[in-house]
């Protein structure tokens, strides 16, 4: 009989793990310490729960680093876009699904495995034999970030994290605020009502800026020197940036048309949060400060004036390997091969990211305990740059958590001269999908 793998850590990329490695026919527990043990960011018990947005970002295969990634977890039998697909709501050309339903789906799919069971406990040590696959994700737990520190006898790196508010849709001033998706993508109607709009003229987004920078922030505790993770600063780190690094960001007013008023000077985005339509994110608008000044800056954006929040924005610390000098090909502990480790603590950063790191991480494991041995996905492919990366191909000096982008492939021959950047971002993925379904076969 096949050995059991365990798994510790139930999010994305736990779940898709064990999904792998049980479809393998390898017998898997899930140790999952919520909720029992909570986090500052987790609000259920679920598996696979989505703490920060609830996008997995462009589903664009054929012109995007991320929908590549989609492409082939699909084409792997992913169980996370398997369940993205089955509760996805309008988001133009983004991913975006109905959160708590689809962390339901991932854990009772997991939860009626015939090989796969779950035990809720906090595991507090790293084990010391059997097989097993560490995922406990940005928000590992002290005792046992502890014991992997003096495990490896290196130190875990840190950076700092955002979540961004949710507003109650019906609180939200239609009067002032617009139905679009930017750039007018999506054809039916409903996918028009992924997005409402909120303008800014110019004098409304000077005062938001200055009571931005002026409104009372979370203070790191003593000791606590990370950085931030650059794909999700909050947005007064990027208004200290300058005055203007708001409007070439989340809230760039290019791509909509005010059906109300004159072009507007900066454009807040709010994407749907959930299949009723009674949710809404508000896009990019990460945050740190503190909750009361939280509420009164965000009332100052046309629309939201009366906005009541389902949740408010806030900050944790995330941890994650120093990988490059950790991991070997096969995603286990140099010092302590028993043990793979998989998504966001091995330096990749976002759901898709993690969920892909976990289904190599399951595959690799089922490959091991059944006999065999899983070479990783070639370079050229999204998962193949991934594992690359965090294996090997970064500079362990500067390592940093990093999103799946096409800077992390082998470059394109250019043969008939340099292609502009639409075509080579097409030939990176035609490259891909022909790698990667090679390498499925």
């Amino acid at each position: 009989m096949t050995e059991t793998l365990h798994i510790i850590g139930g999010g994305m990329a736990g779940s898709e793990a064990a999904w792998q490695a049980a479809e393998a026919g390898v017998p898997v527990v899930i140790h999952e310490m919520r909720p029992a043990v909570g986090t500052f960011a987790h609000r259920t018990g679920l598996l696979a729960e989505m703490v920060c947005s609830n996008s997995f970002r462009s589903d664009d295969d054929e012109r995007n680093a991320v929908g590549l990634l989609h492409w082939e977890m699909r084409a792997a039998g992913g169980l996370i876009m398997q369940m993205a697909q089955e509760h996805r709501l309008p988001a133009g050309g983004a991913l975006a699904v109905d959160r708590d339903p689809f962390a339901q789906s991932v854990t009772d799919r997991l939860k009626a495995h015939p090989l796969i069971s779950v035990s809720y406990e906090e595991v507090t040590e790293l084990p010391s034999h059997g097989n097993w696959i560490l995922a406990t994700g940005p928000l590992t737990s002290g005792a046992l970030a502890e014991s992997l520190r003096a495990a490896t006898g290196a130190e875990a790196l840190a950076f700092f994290d955002a979540i961004a508010p949710i507003v109650y849709a019906d609180t939200v001033d239609l009067s002032i605020a617009w139905m679009q998706s930017r750039y007018d993508k999506g054809e039916t109607a409903e996918e028009q009502t992924a997005y409402m709009n909120c303008p800014m003229d110019r004098d409304q987004y000077e005062a938001f800026i200055d009571a931005l920078l002026a409104a009372e922030k979370t203070e790191f505790r003593e000791g606590e020197t990370a950085g931030y993770f650059d794909g999700c600063l909050p947005i007064e780190v990027m208004a200290e940036r300058g005055r203007e690094t708001l409007r070439w960001g989340p809230m760039k007013p290019v791509g909509l048309t005010n059906p109300r008023g004159p072009k507007p000077h900066a454009v807040v985005q709010l994407r749907r949060d959930n299949k009723l339509g009674t949710l809404y994110n508000i896009v990019g608008f990460q945050t740190k400060m503190k909750y009361g000044a939280q509420a009164a800056v965000l009332k100052m954006i046309p629309g939201l004036q009366d906005a009541s929040f389902a949740r408010l924005g806030g900050i944790h610390r995330n941890t994650f390997l120093n990988s490059p000098t950790l991991l070997d090909s096969q995603m286990r502990l140099k010092s302590h091969p028993h043990i793979r480790c998989a998504g966001q603590i091995t330096g990749v950063e976002g759901y898709v990211e993690s969920a892909a790191m976990g289904l190599l991480a399951g595959r690799m494991a089922a490959a091991e305990l059944n006999g065999g041995q899983l070479t990783p996905p070639p370079a050229e492919t999204a998962m193949g740059a991934l594992i690359t990366h965090i294996t090997g191909g970064a500079d362990a000096q500067t390592f940093q958590p990093m999103n799946v982008n096409f800077g992390l492939f082998p470059p394109i021959d250019a043969k008939g001269g340099r292609k502009g950047r639409k075509d080579r971002y097409k030939a990176y993925t035609d490259r891909a999908k022909q790698a990667f379904s090679e390498w499925l076969s």
